[in-house]
């Protein structure tokens, strides 16, 4: 027999062994390095798109049906990205520029302002 014949016998013998004994495909999966599949990553759960802001923390259209003080109150306790949030969620910016302004009390403004004129779209035909 040749070598070539010699060898590929010994690895086939050495494969069929390892089939069948999990202990020597381990050992010879350590001794060659040869490294298990990678675990897929799960797939994102179907939602809110990664590039878009977090949802708003409140709704202002709903909040300012208790009173427009009720509301900047409630506005003043957040933060310029939450406010920014806001926002975004509810569409407040056609223009986008509310976005770019550093000022929260600027902001809040503009979230009063659209509120407003939201909560009270429709009032004509509605009976009082």
């Amino acid at each position: 027999m040749k070598l070539r014949a010699k060898l590929t016998a010994f690895a086939k013998a050495v494969a069929e062994a390892a089939e069948h004994d999990p202990q020597l495909a381990a050992r010879l999966e350590e001794l060659f390095g040869v490294a298990q599949p990678k675990p897929k990553k799960p797939k994102p759960v179907p939602g809110r798109p990664r590039n878009r802001r977090p949802a708003a923390i409140l709704d202002p259209v709903e909040v300012i049906k208790e009173g427009e003080s009720v509301l900047r109150g409630r506005l003043e306790a957040l933060s310029l990205e939450q406010l920014k949030d806001i926002v975004a969620d509810y569409g407040m910016d056609p223009g986008k520029l509310v976005m770019k302004w550093k000022d929260p009390t600027r902001v809040i403004e503009r979230i009063v302002e659209m509120s407003l004129v939201r909560s009270q779209k429709g009032d004509a035909f509605r009976a009082e």
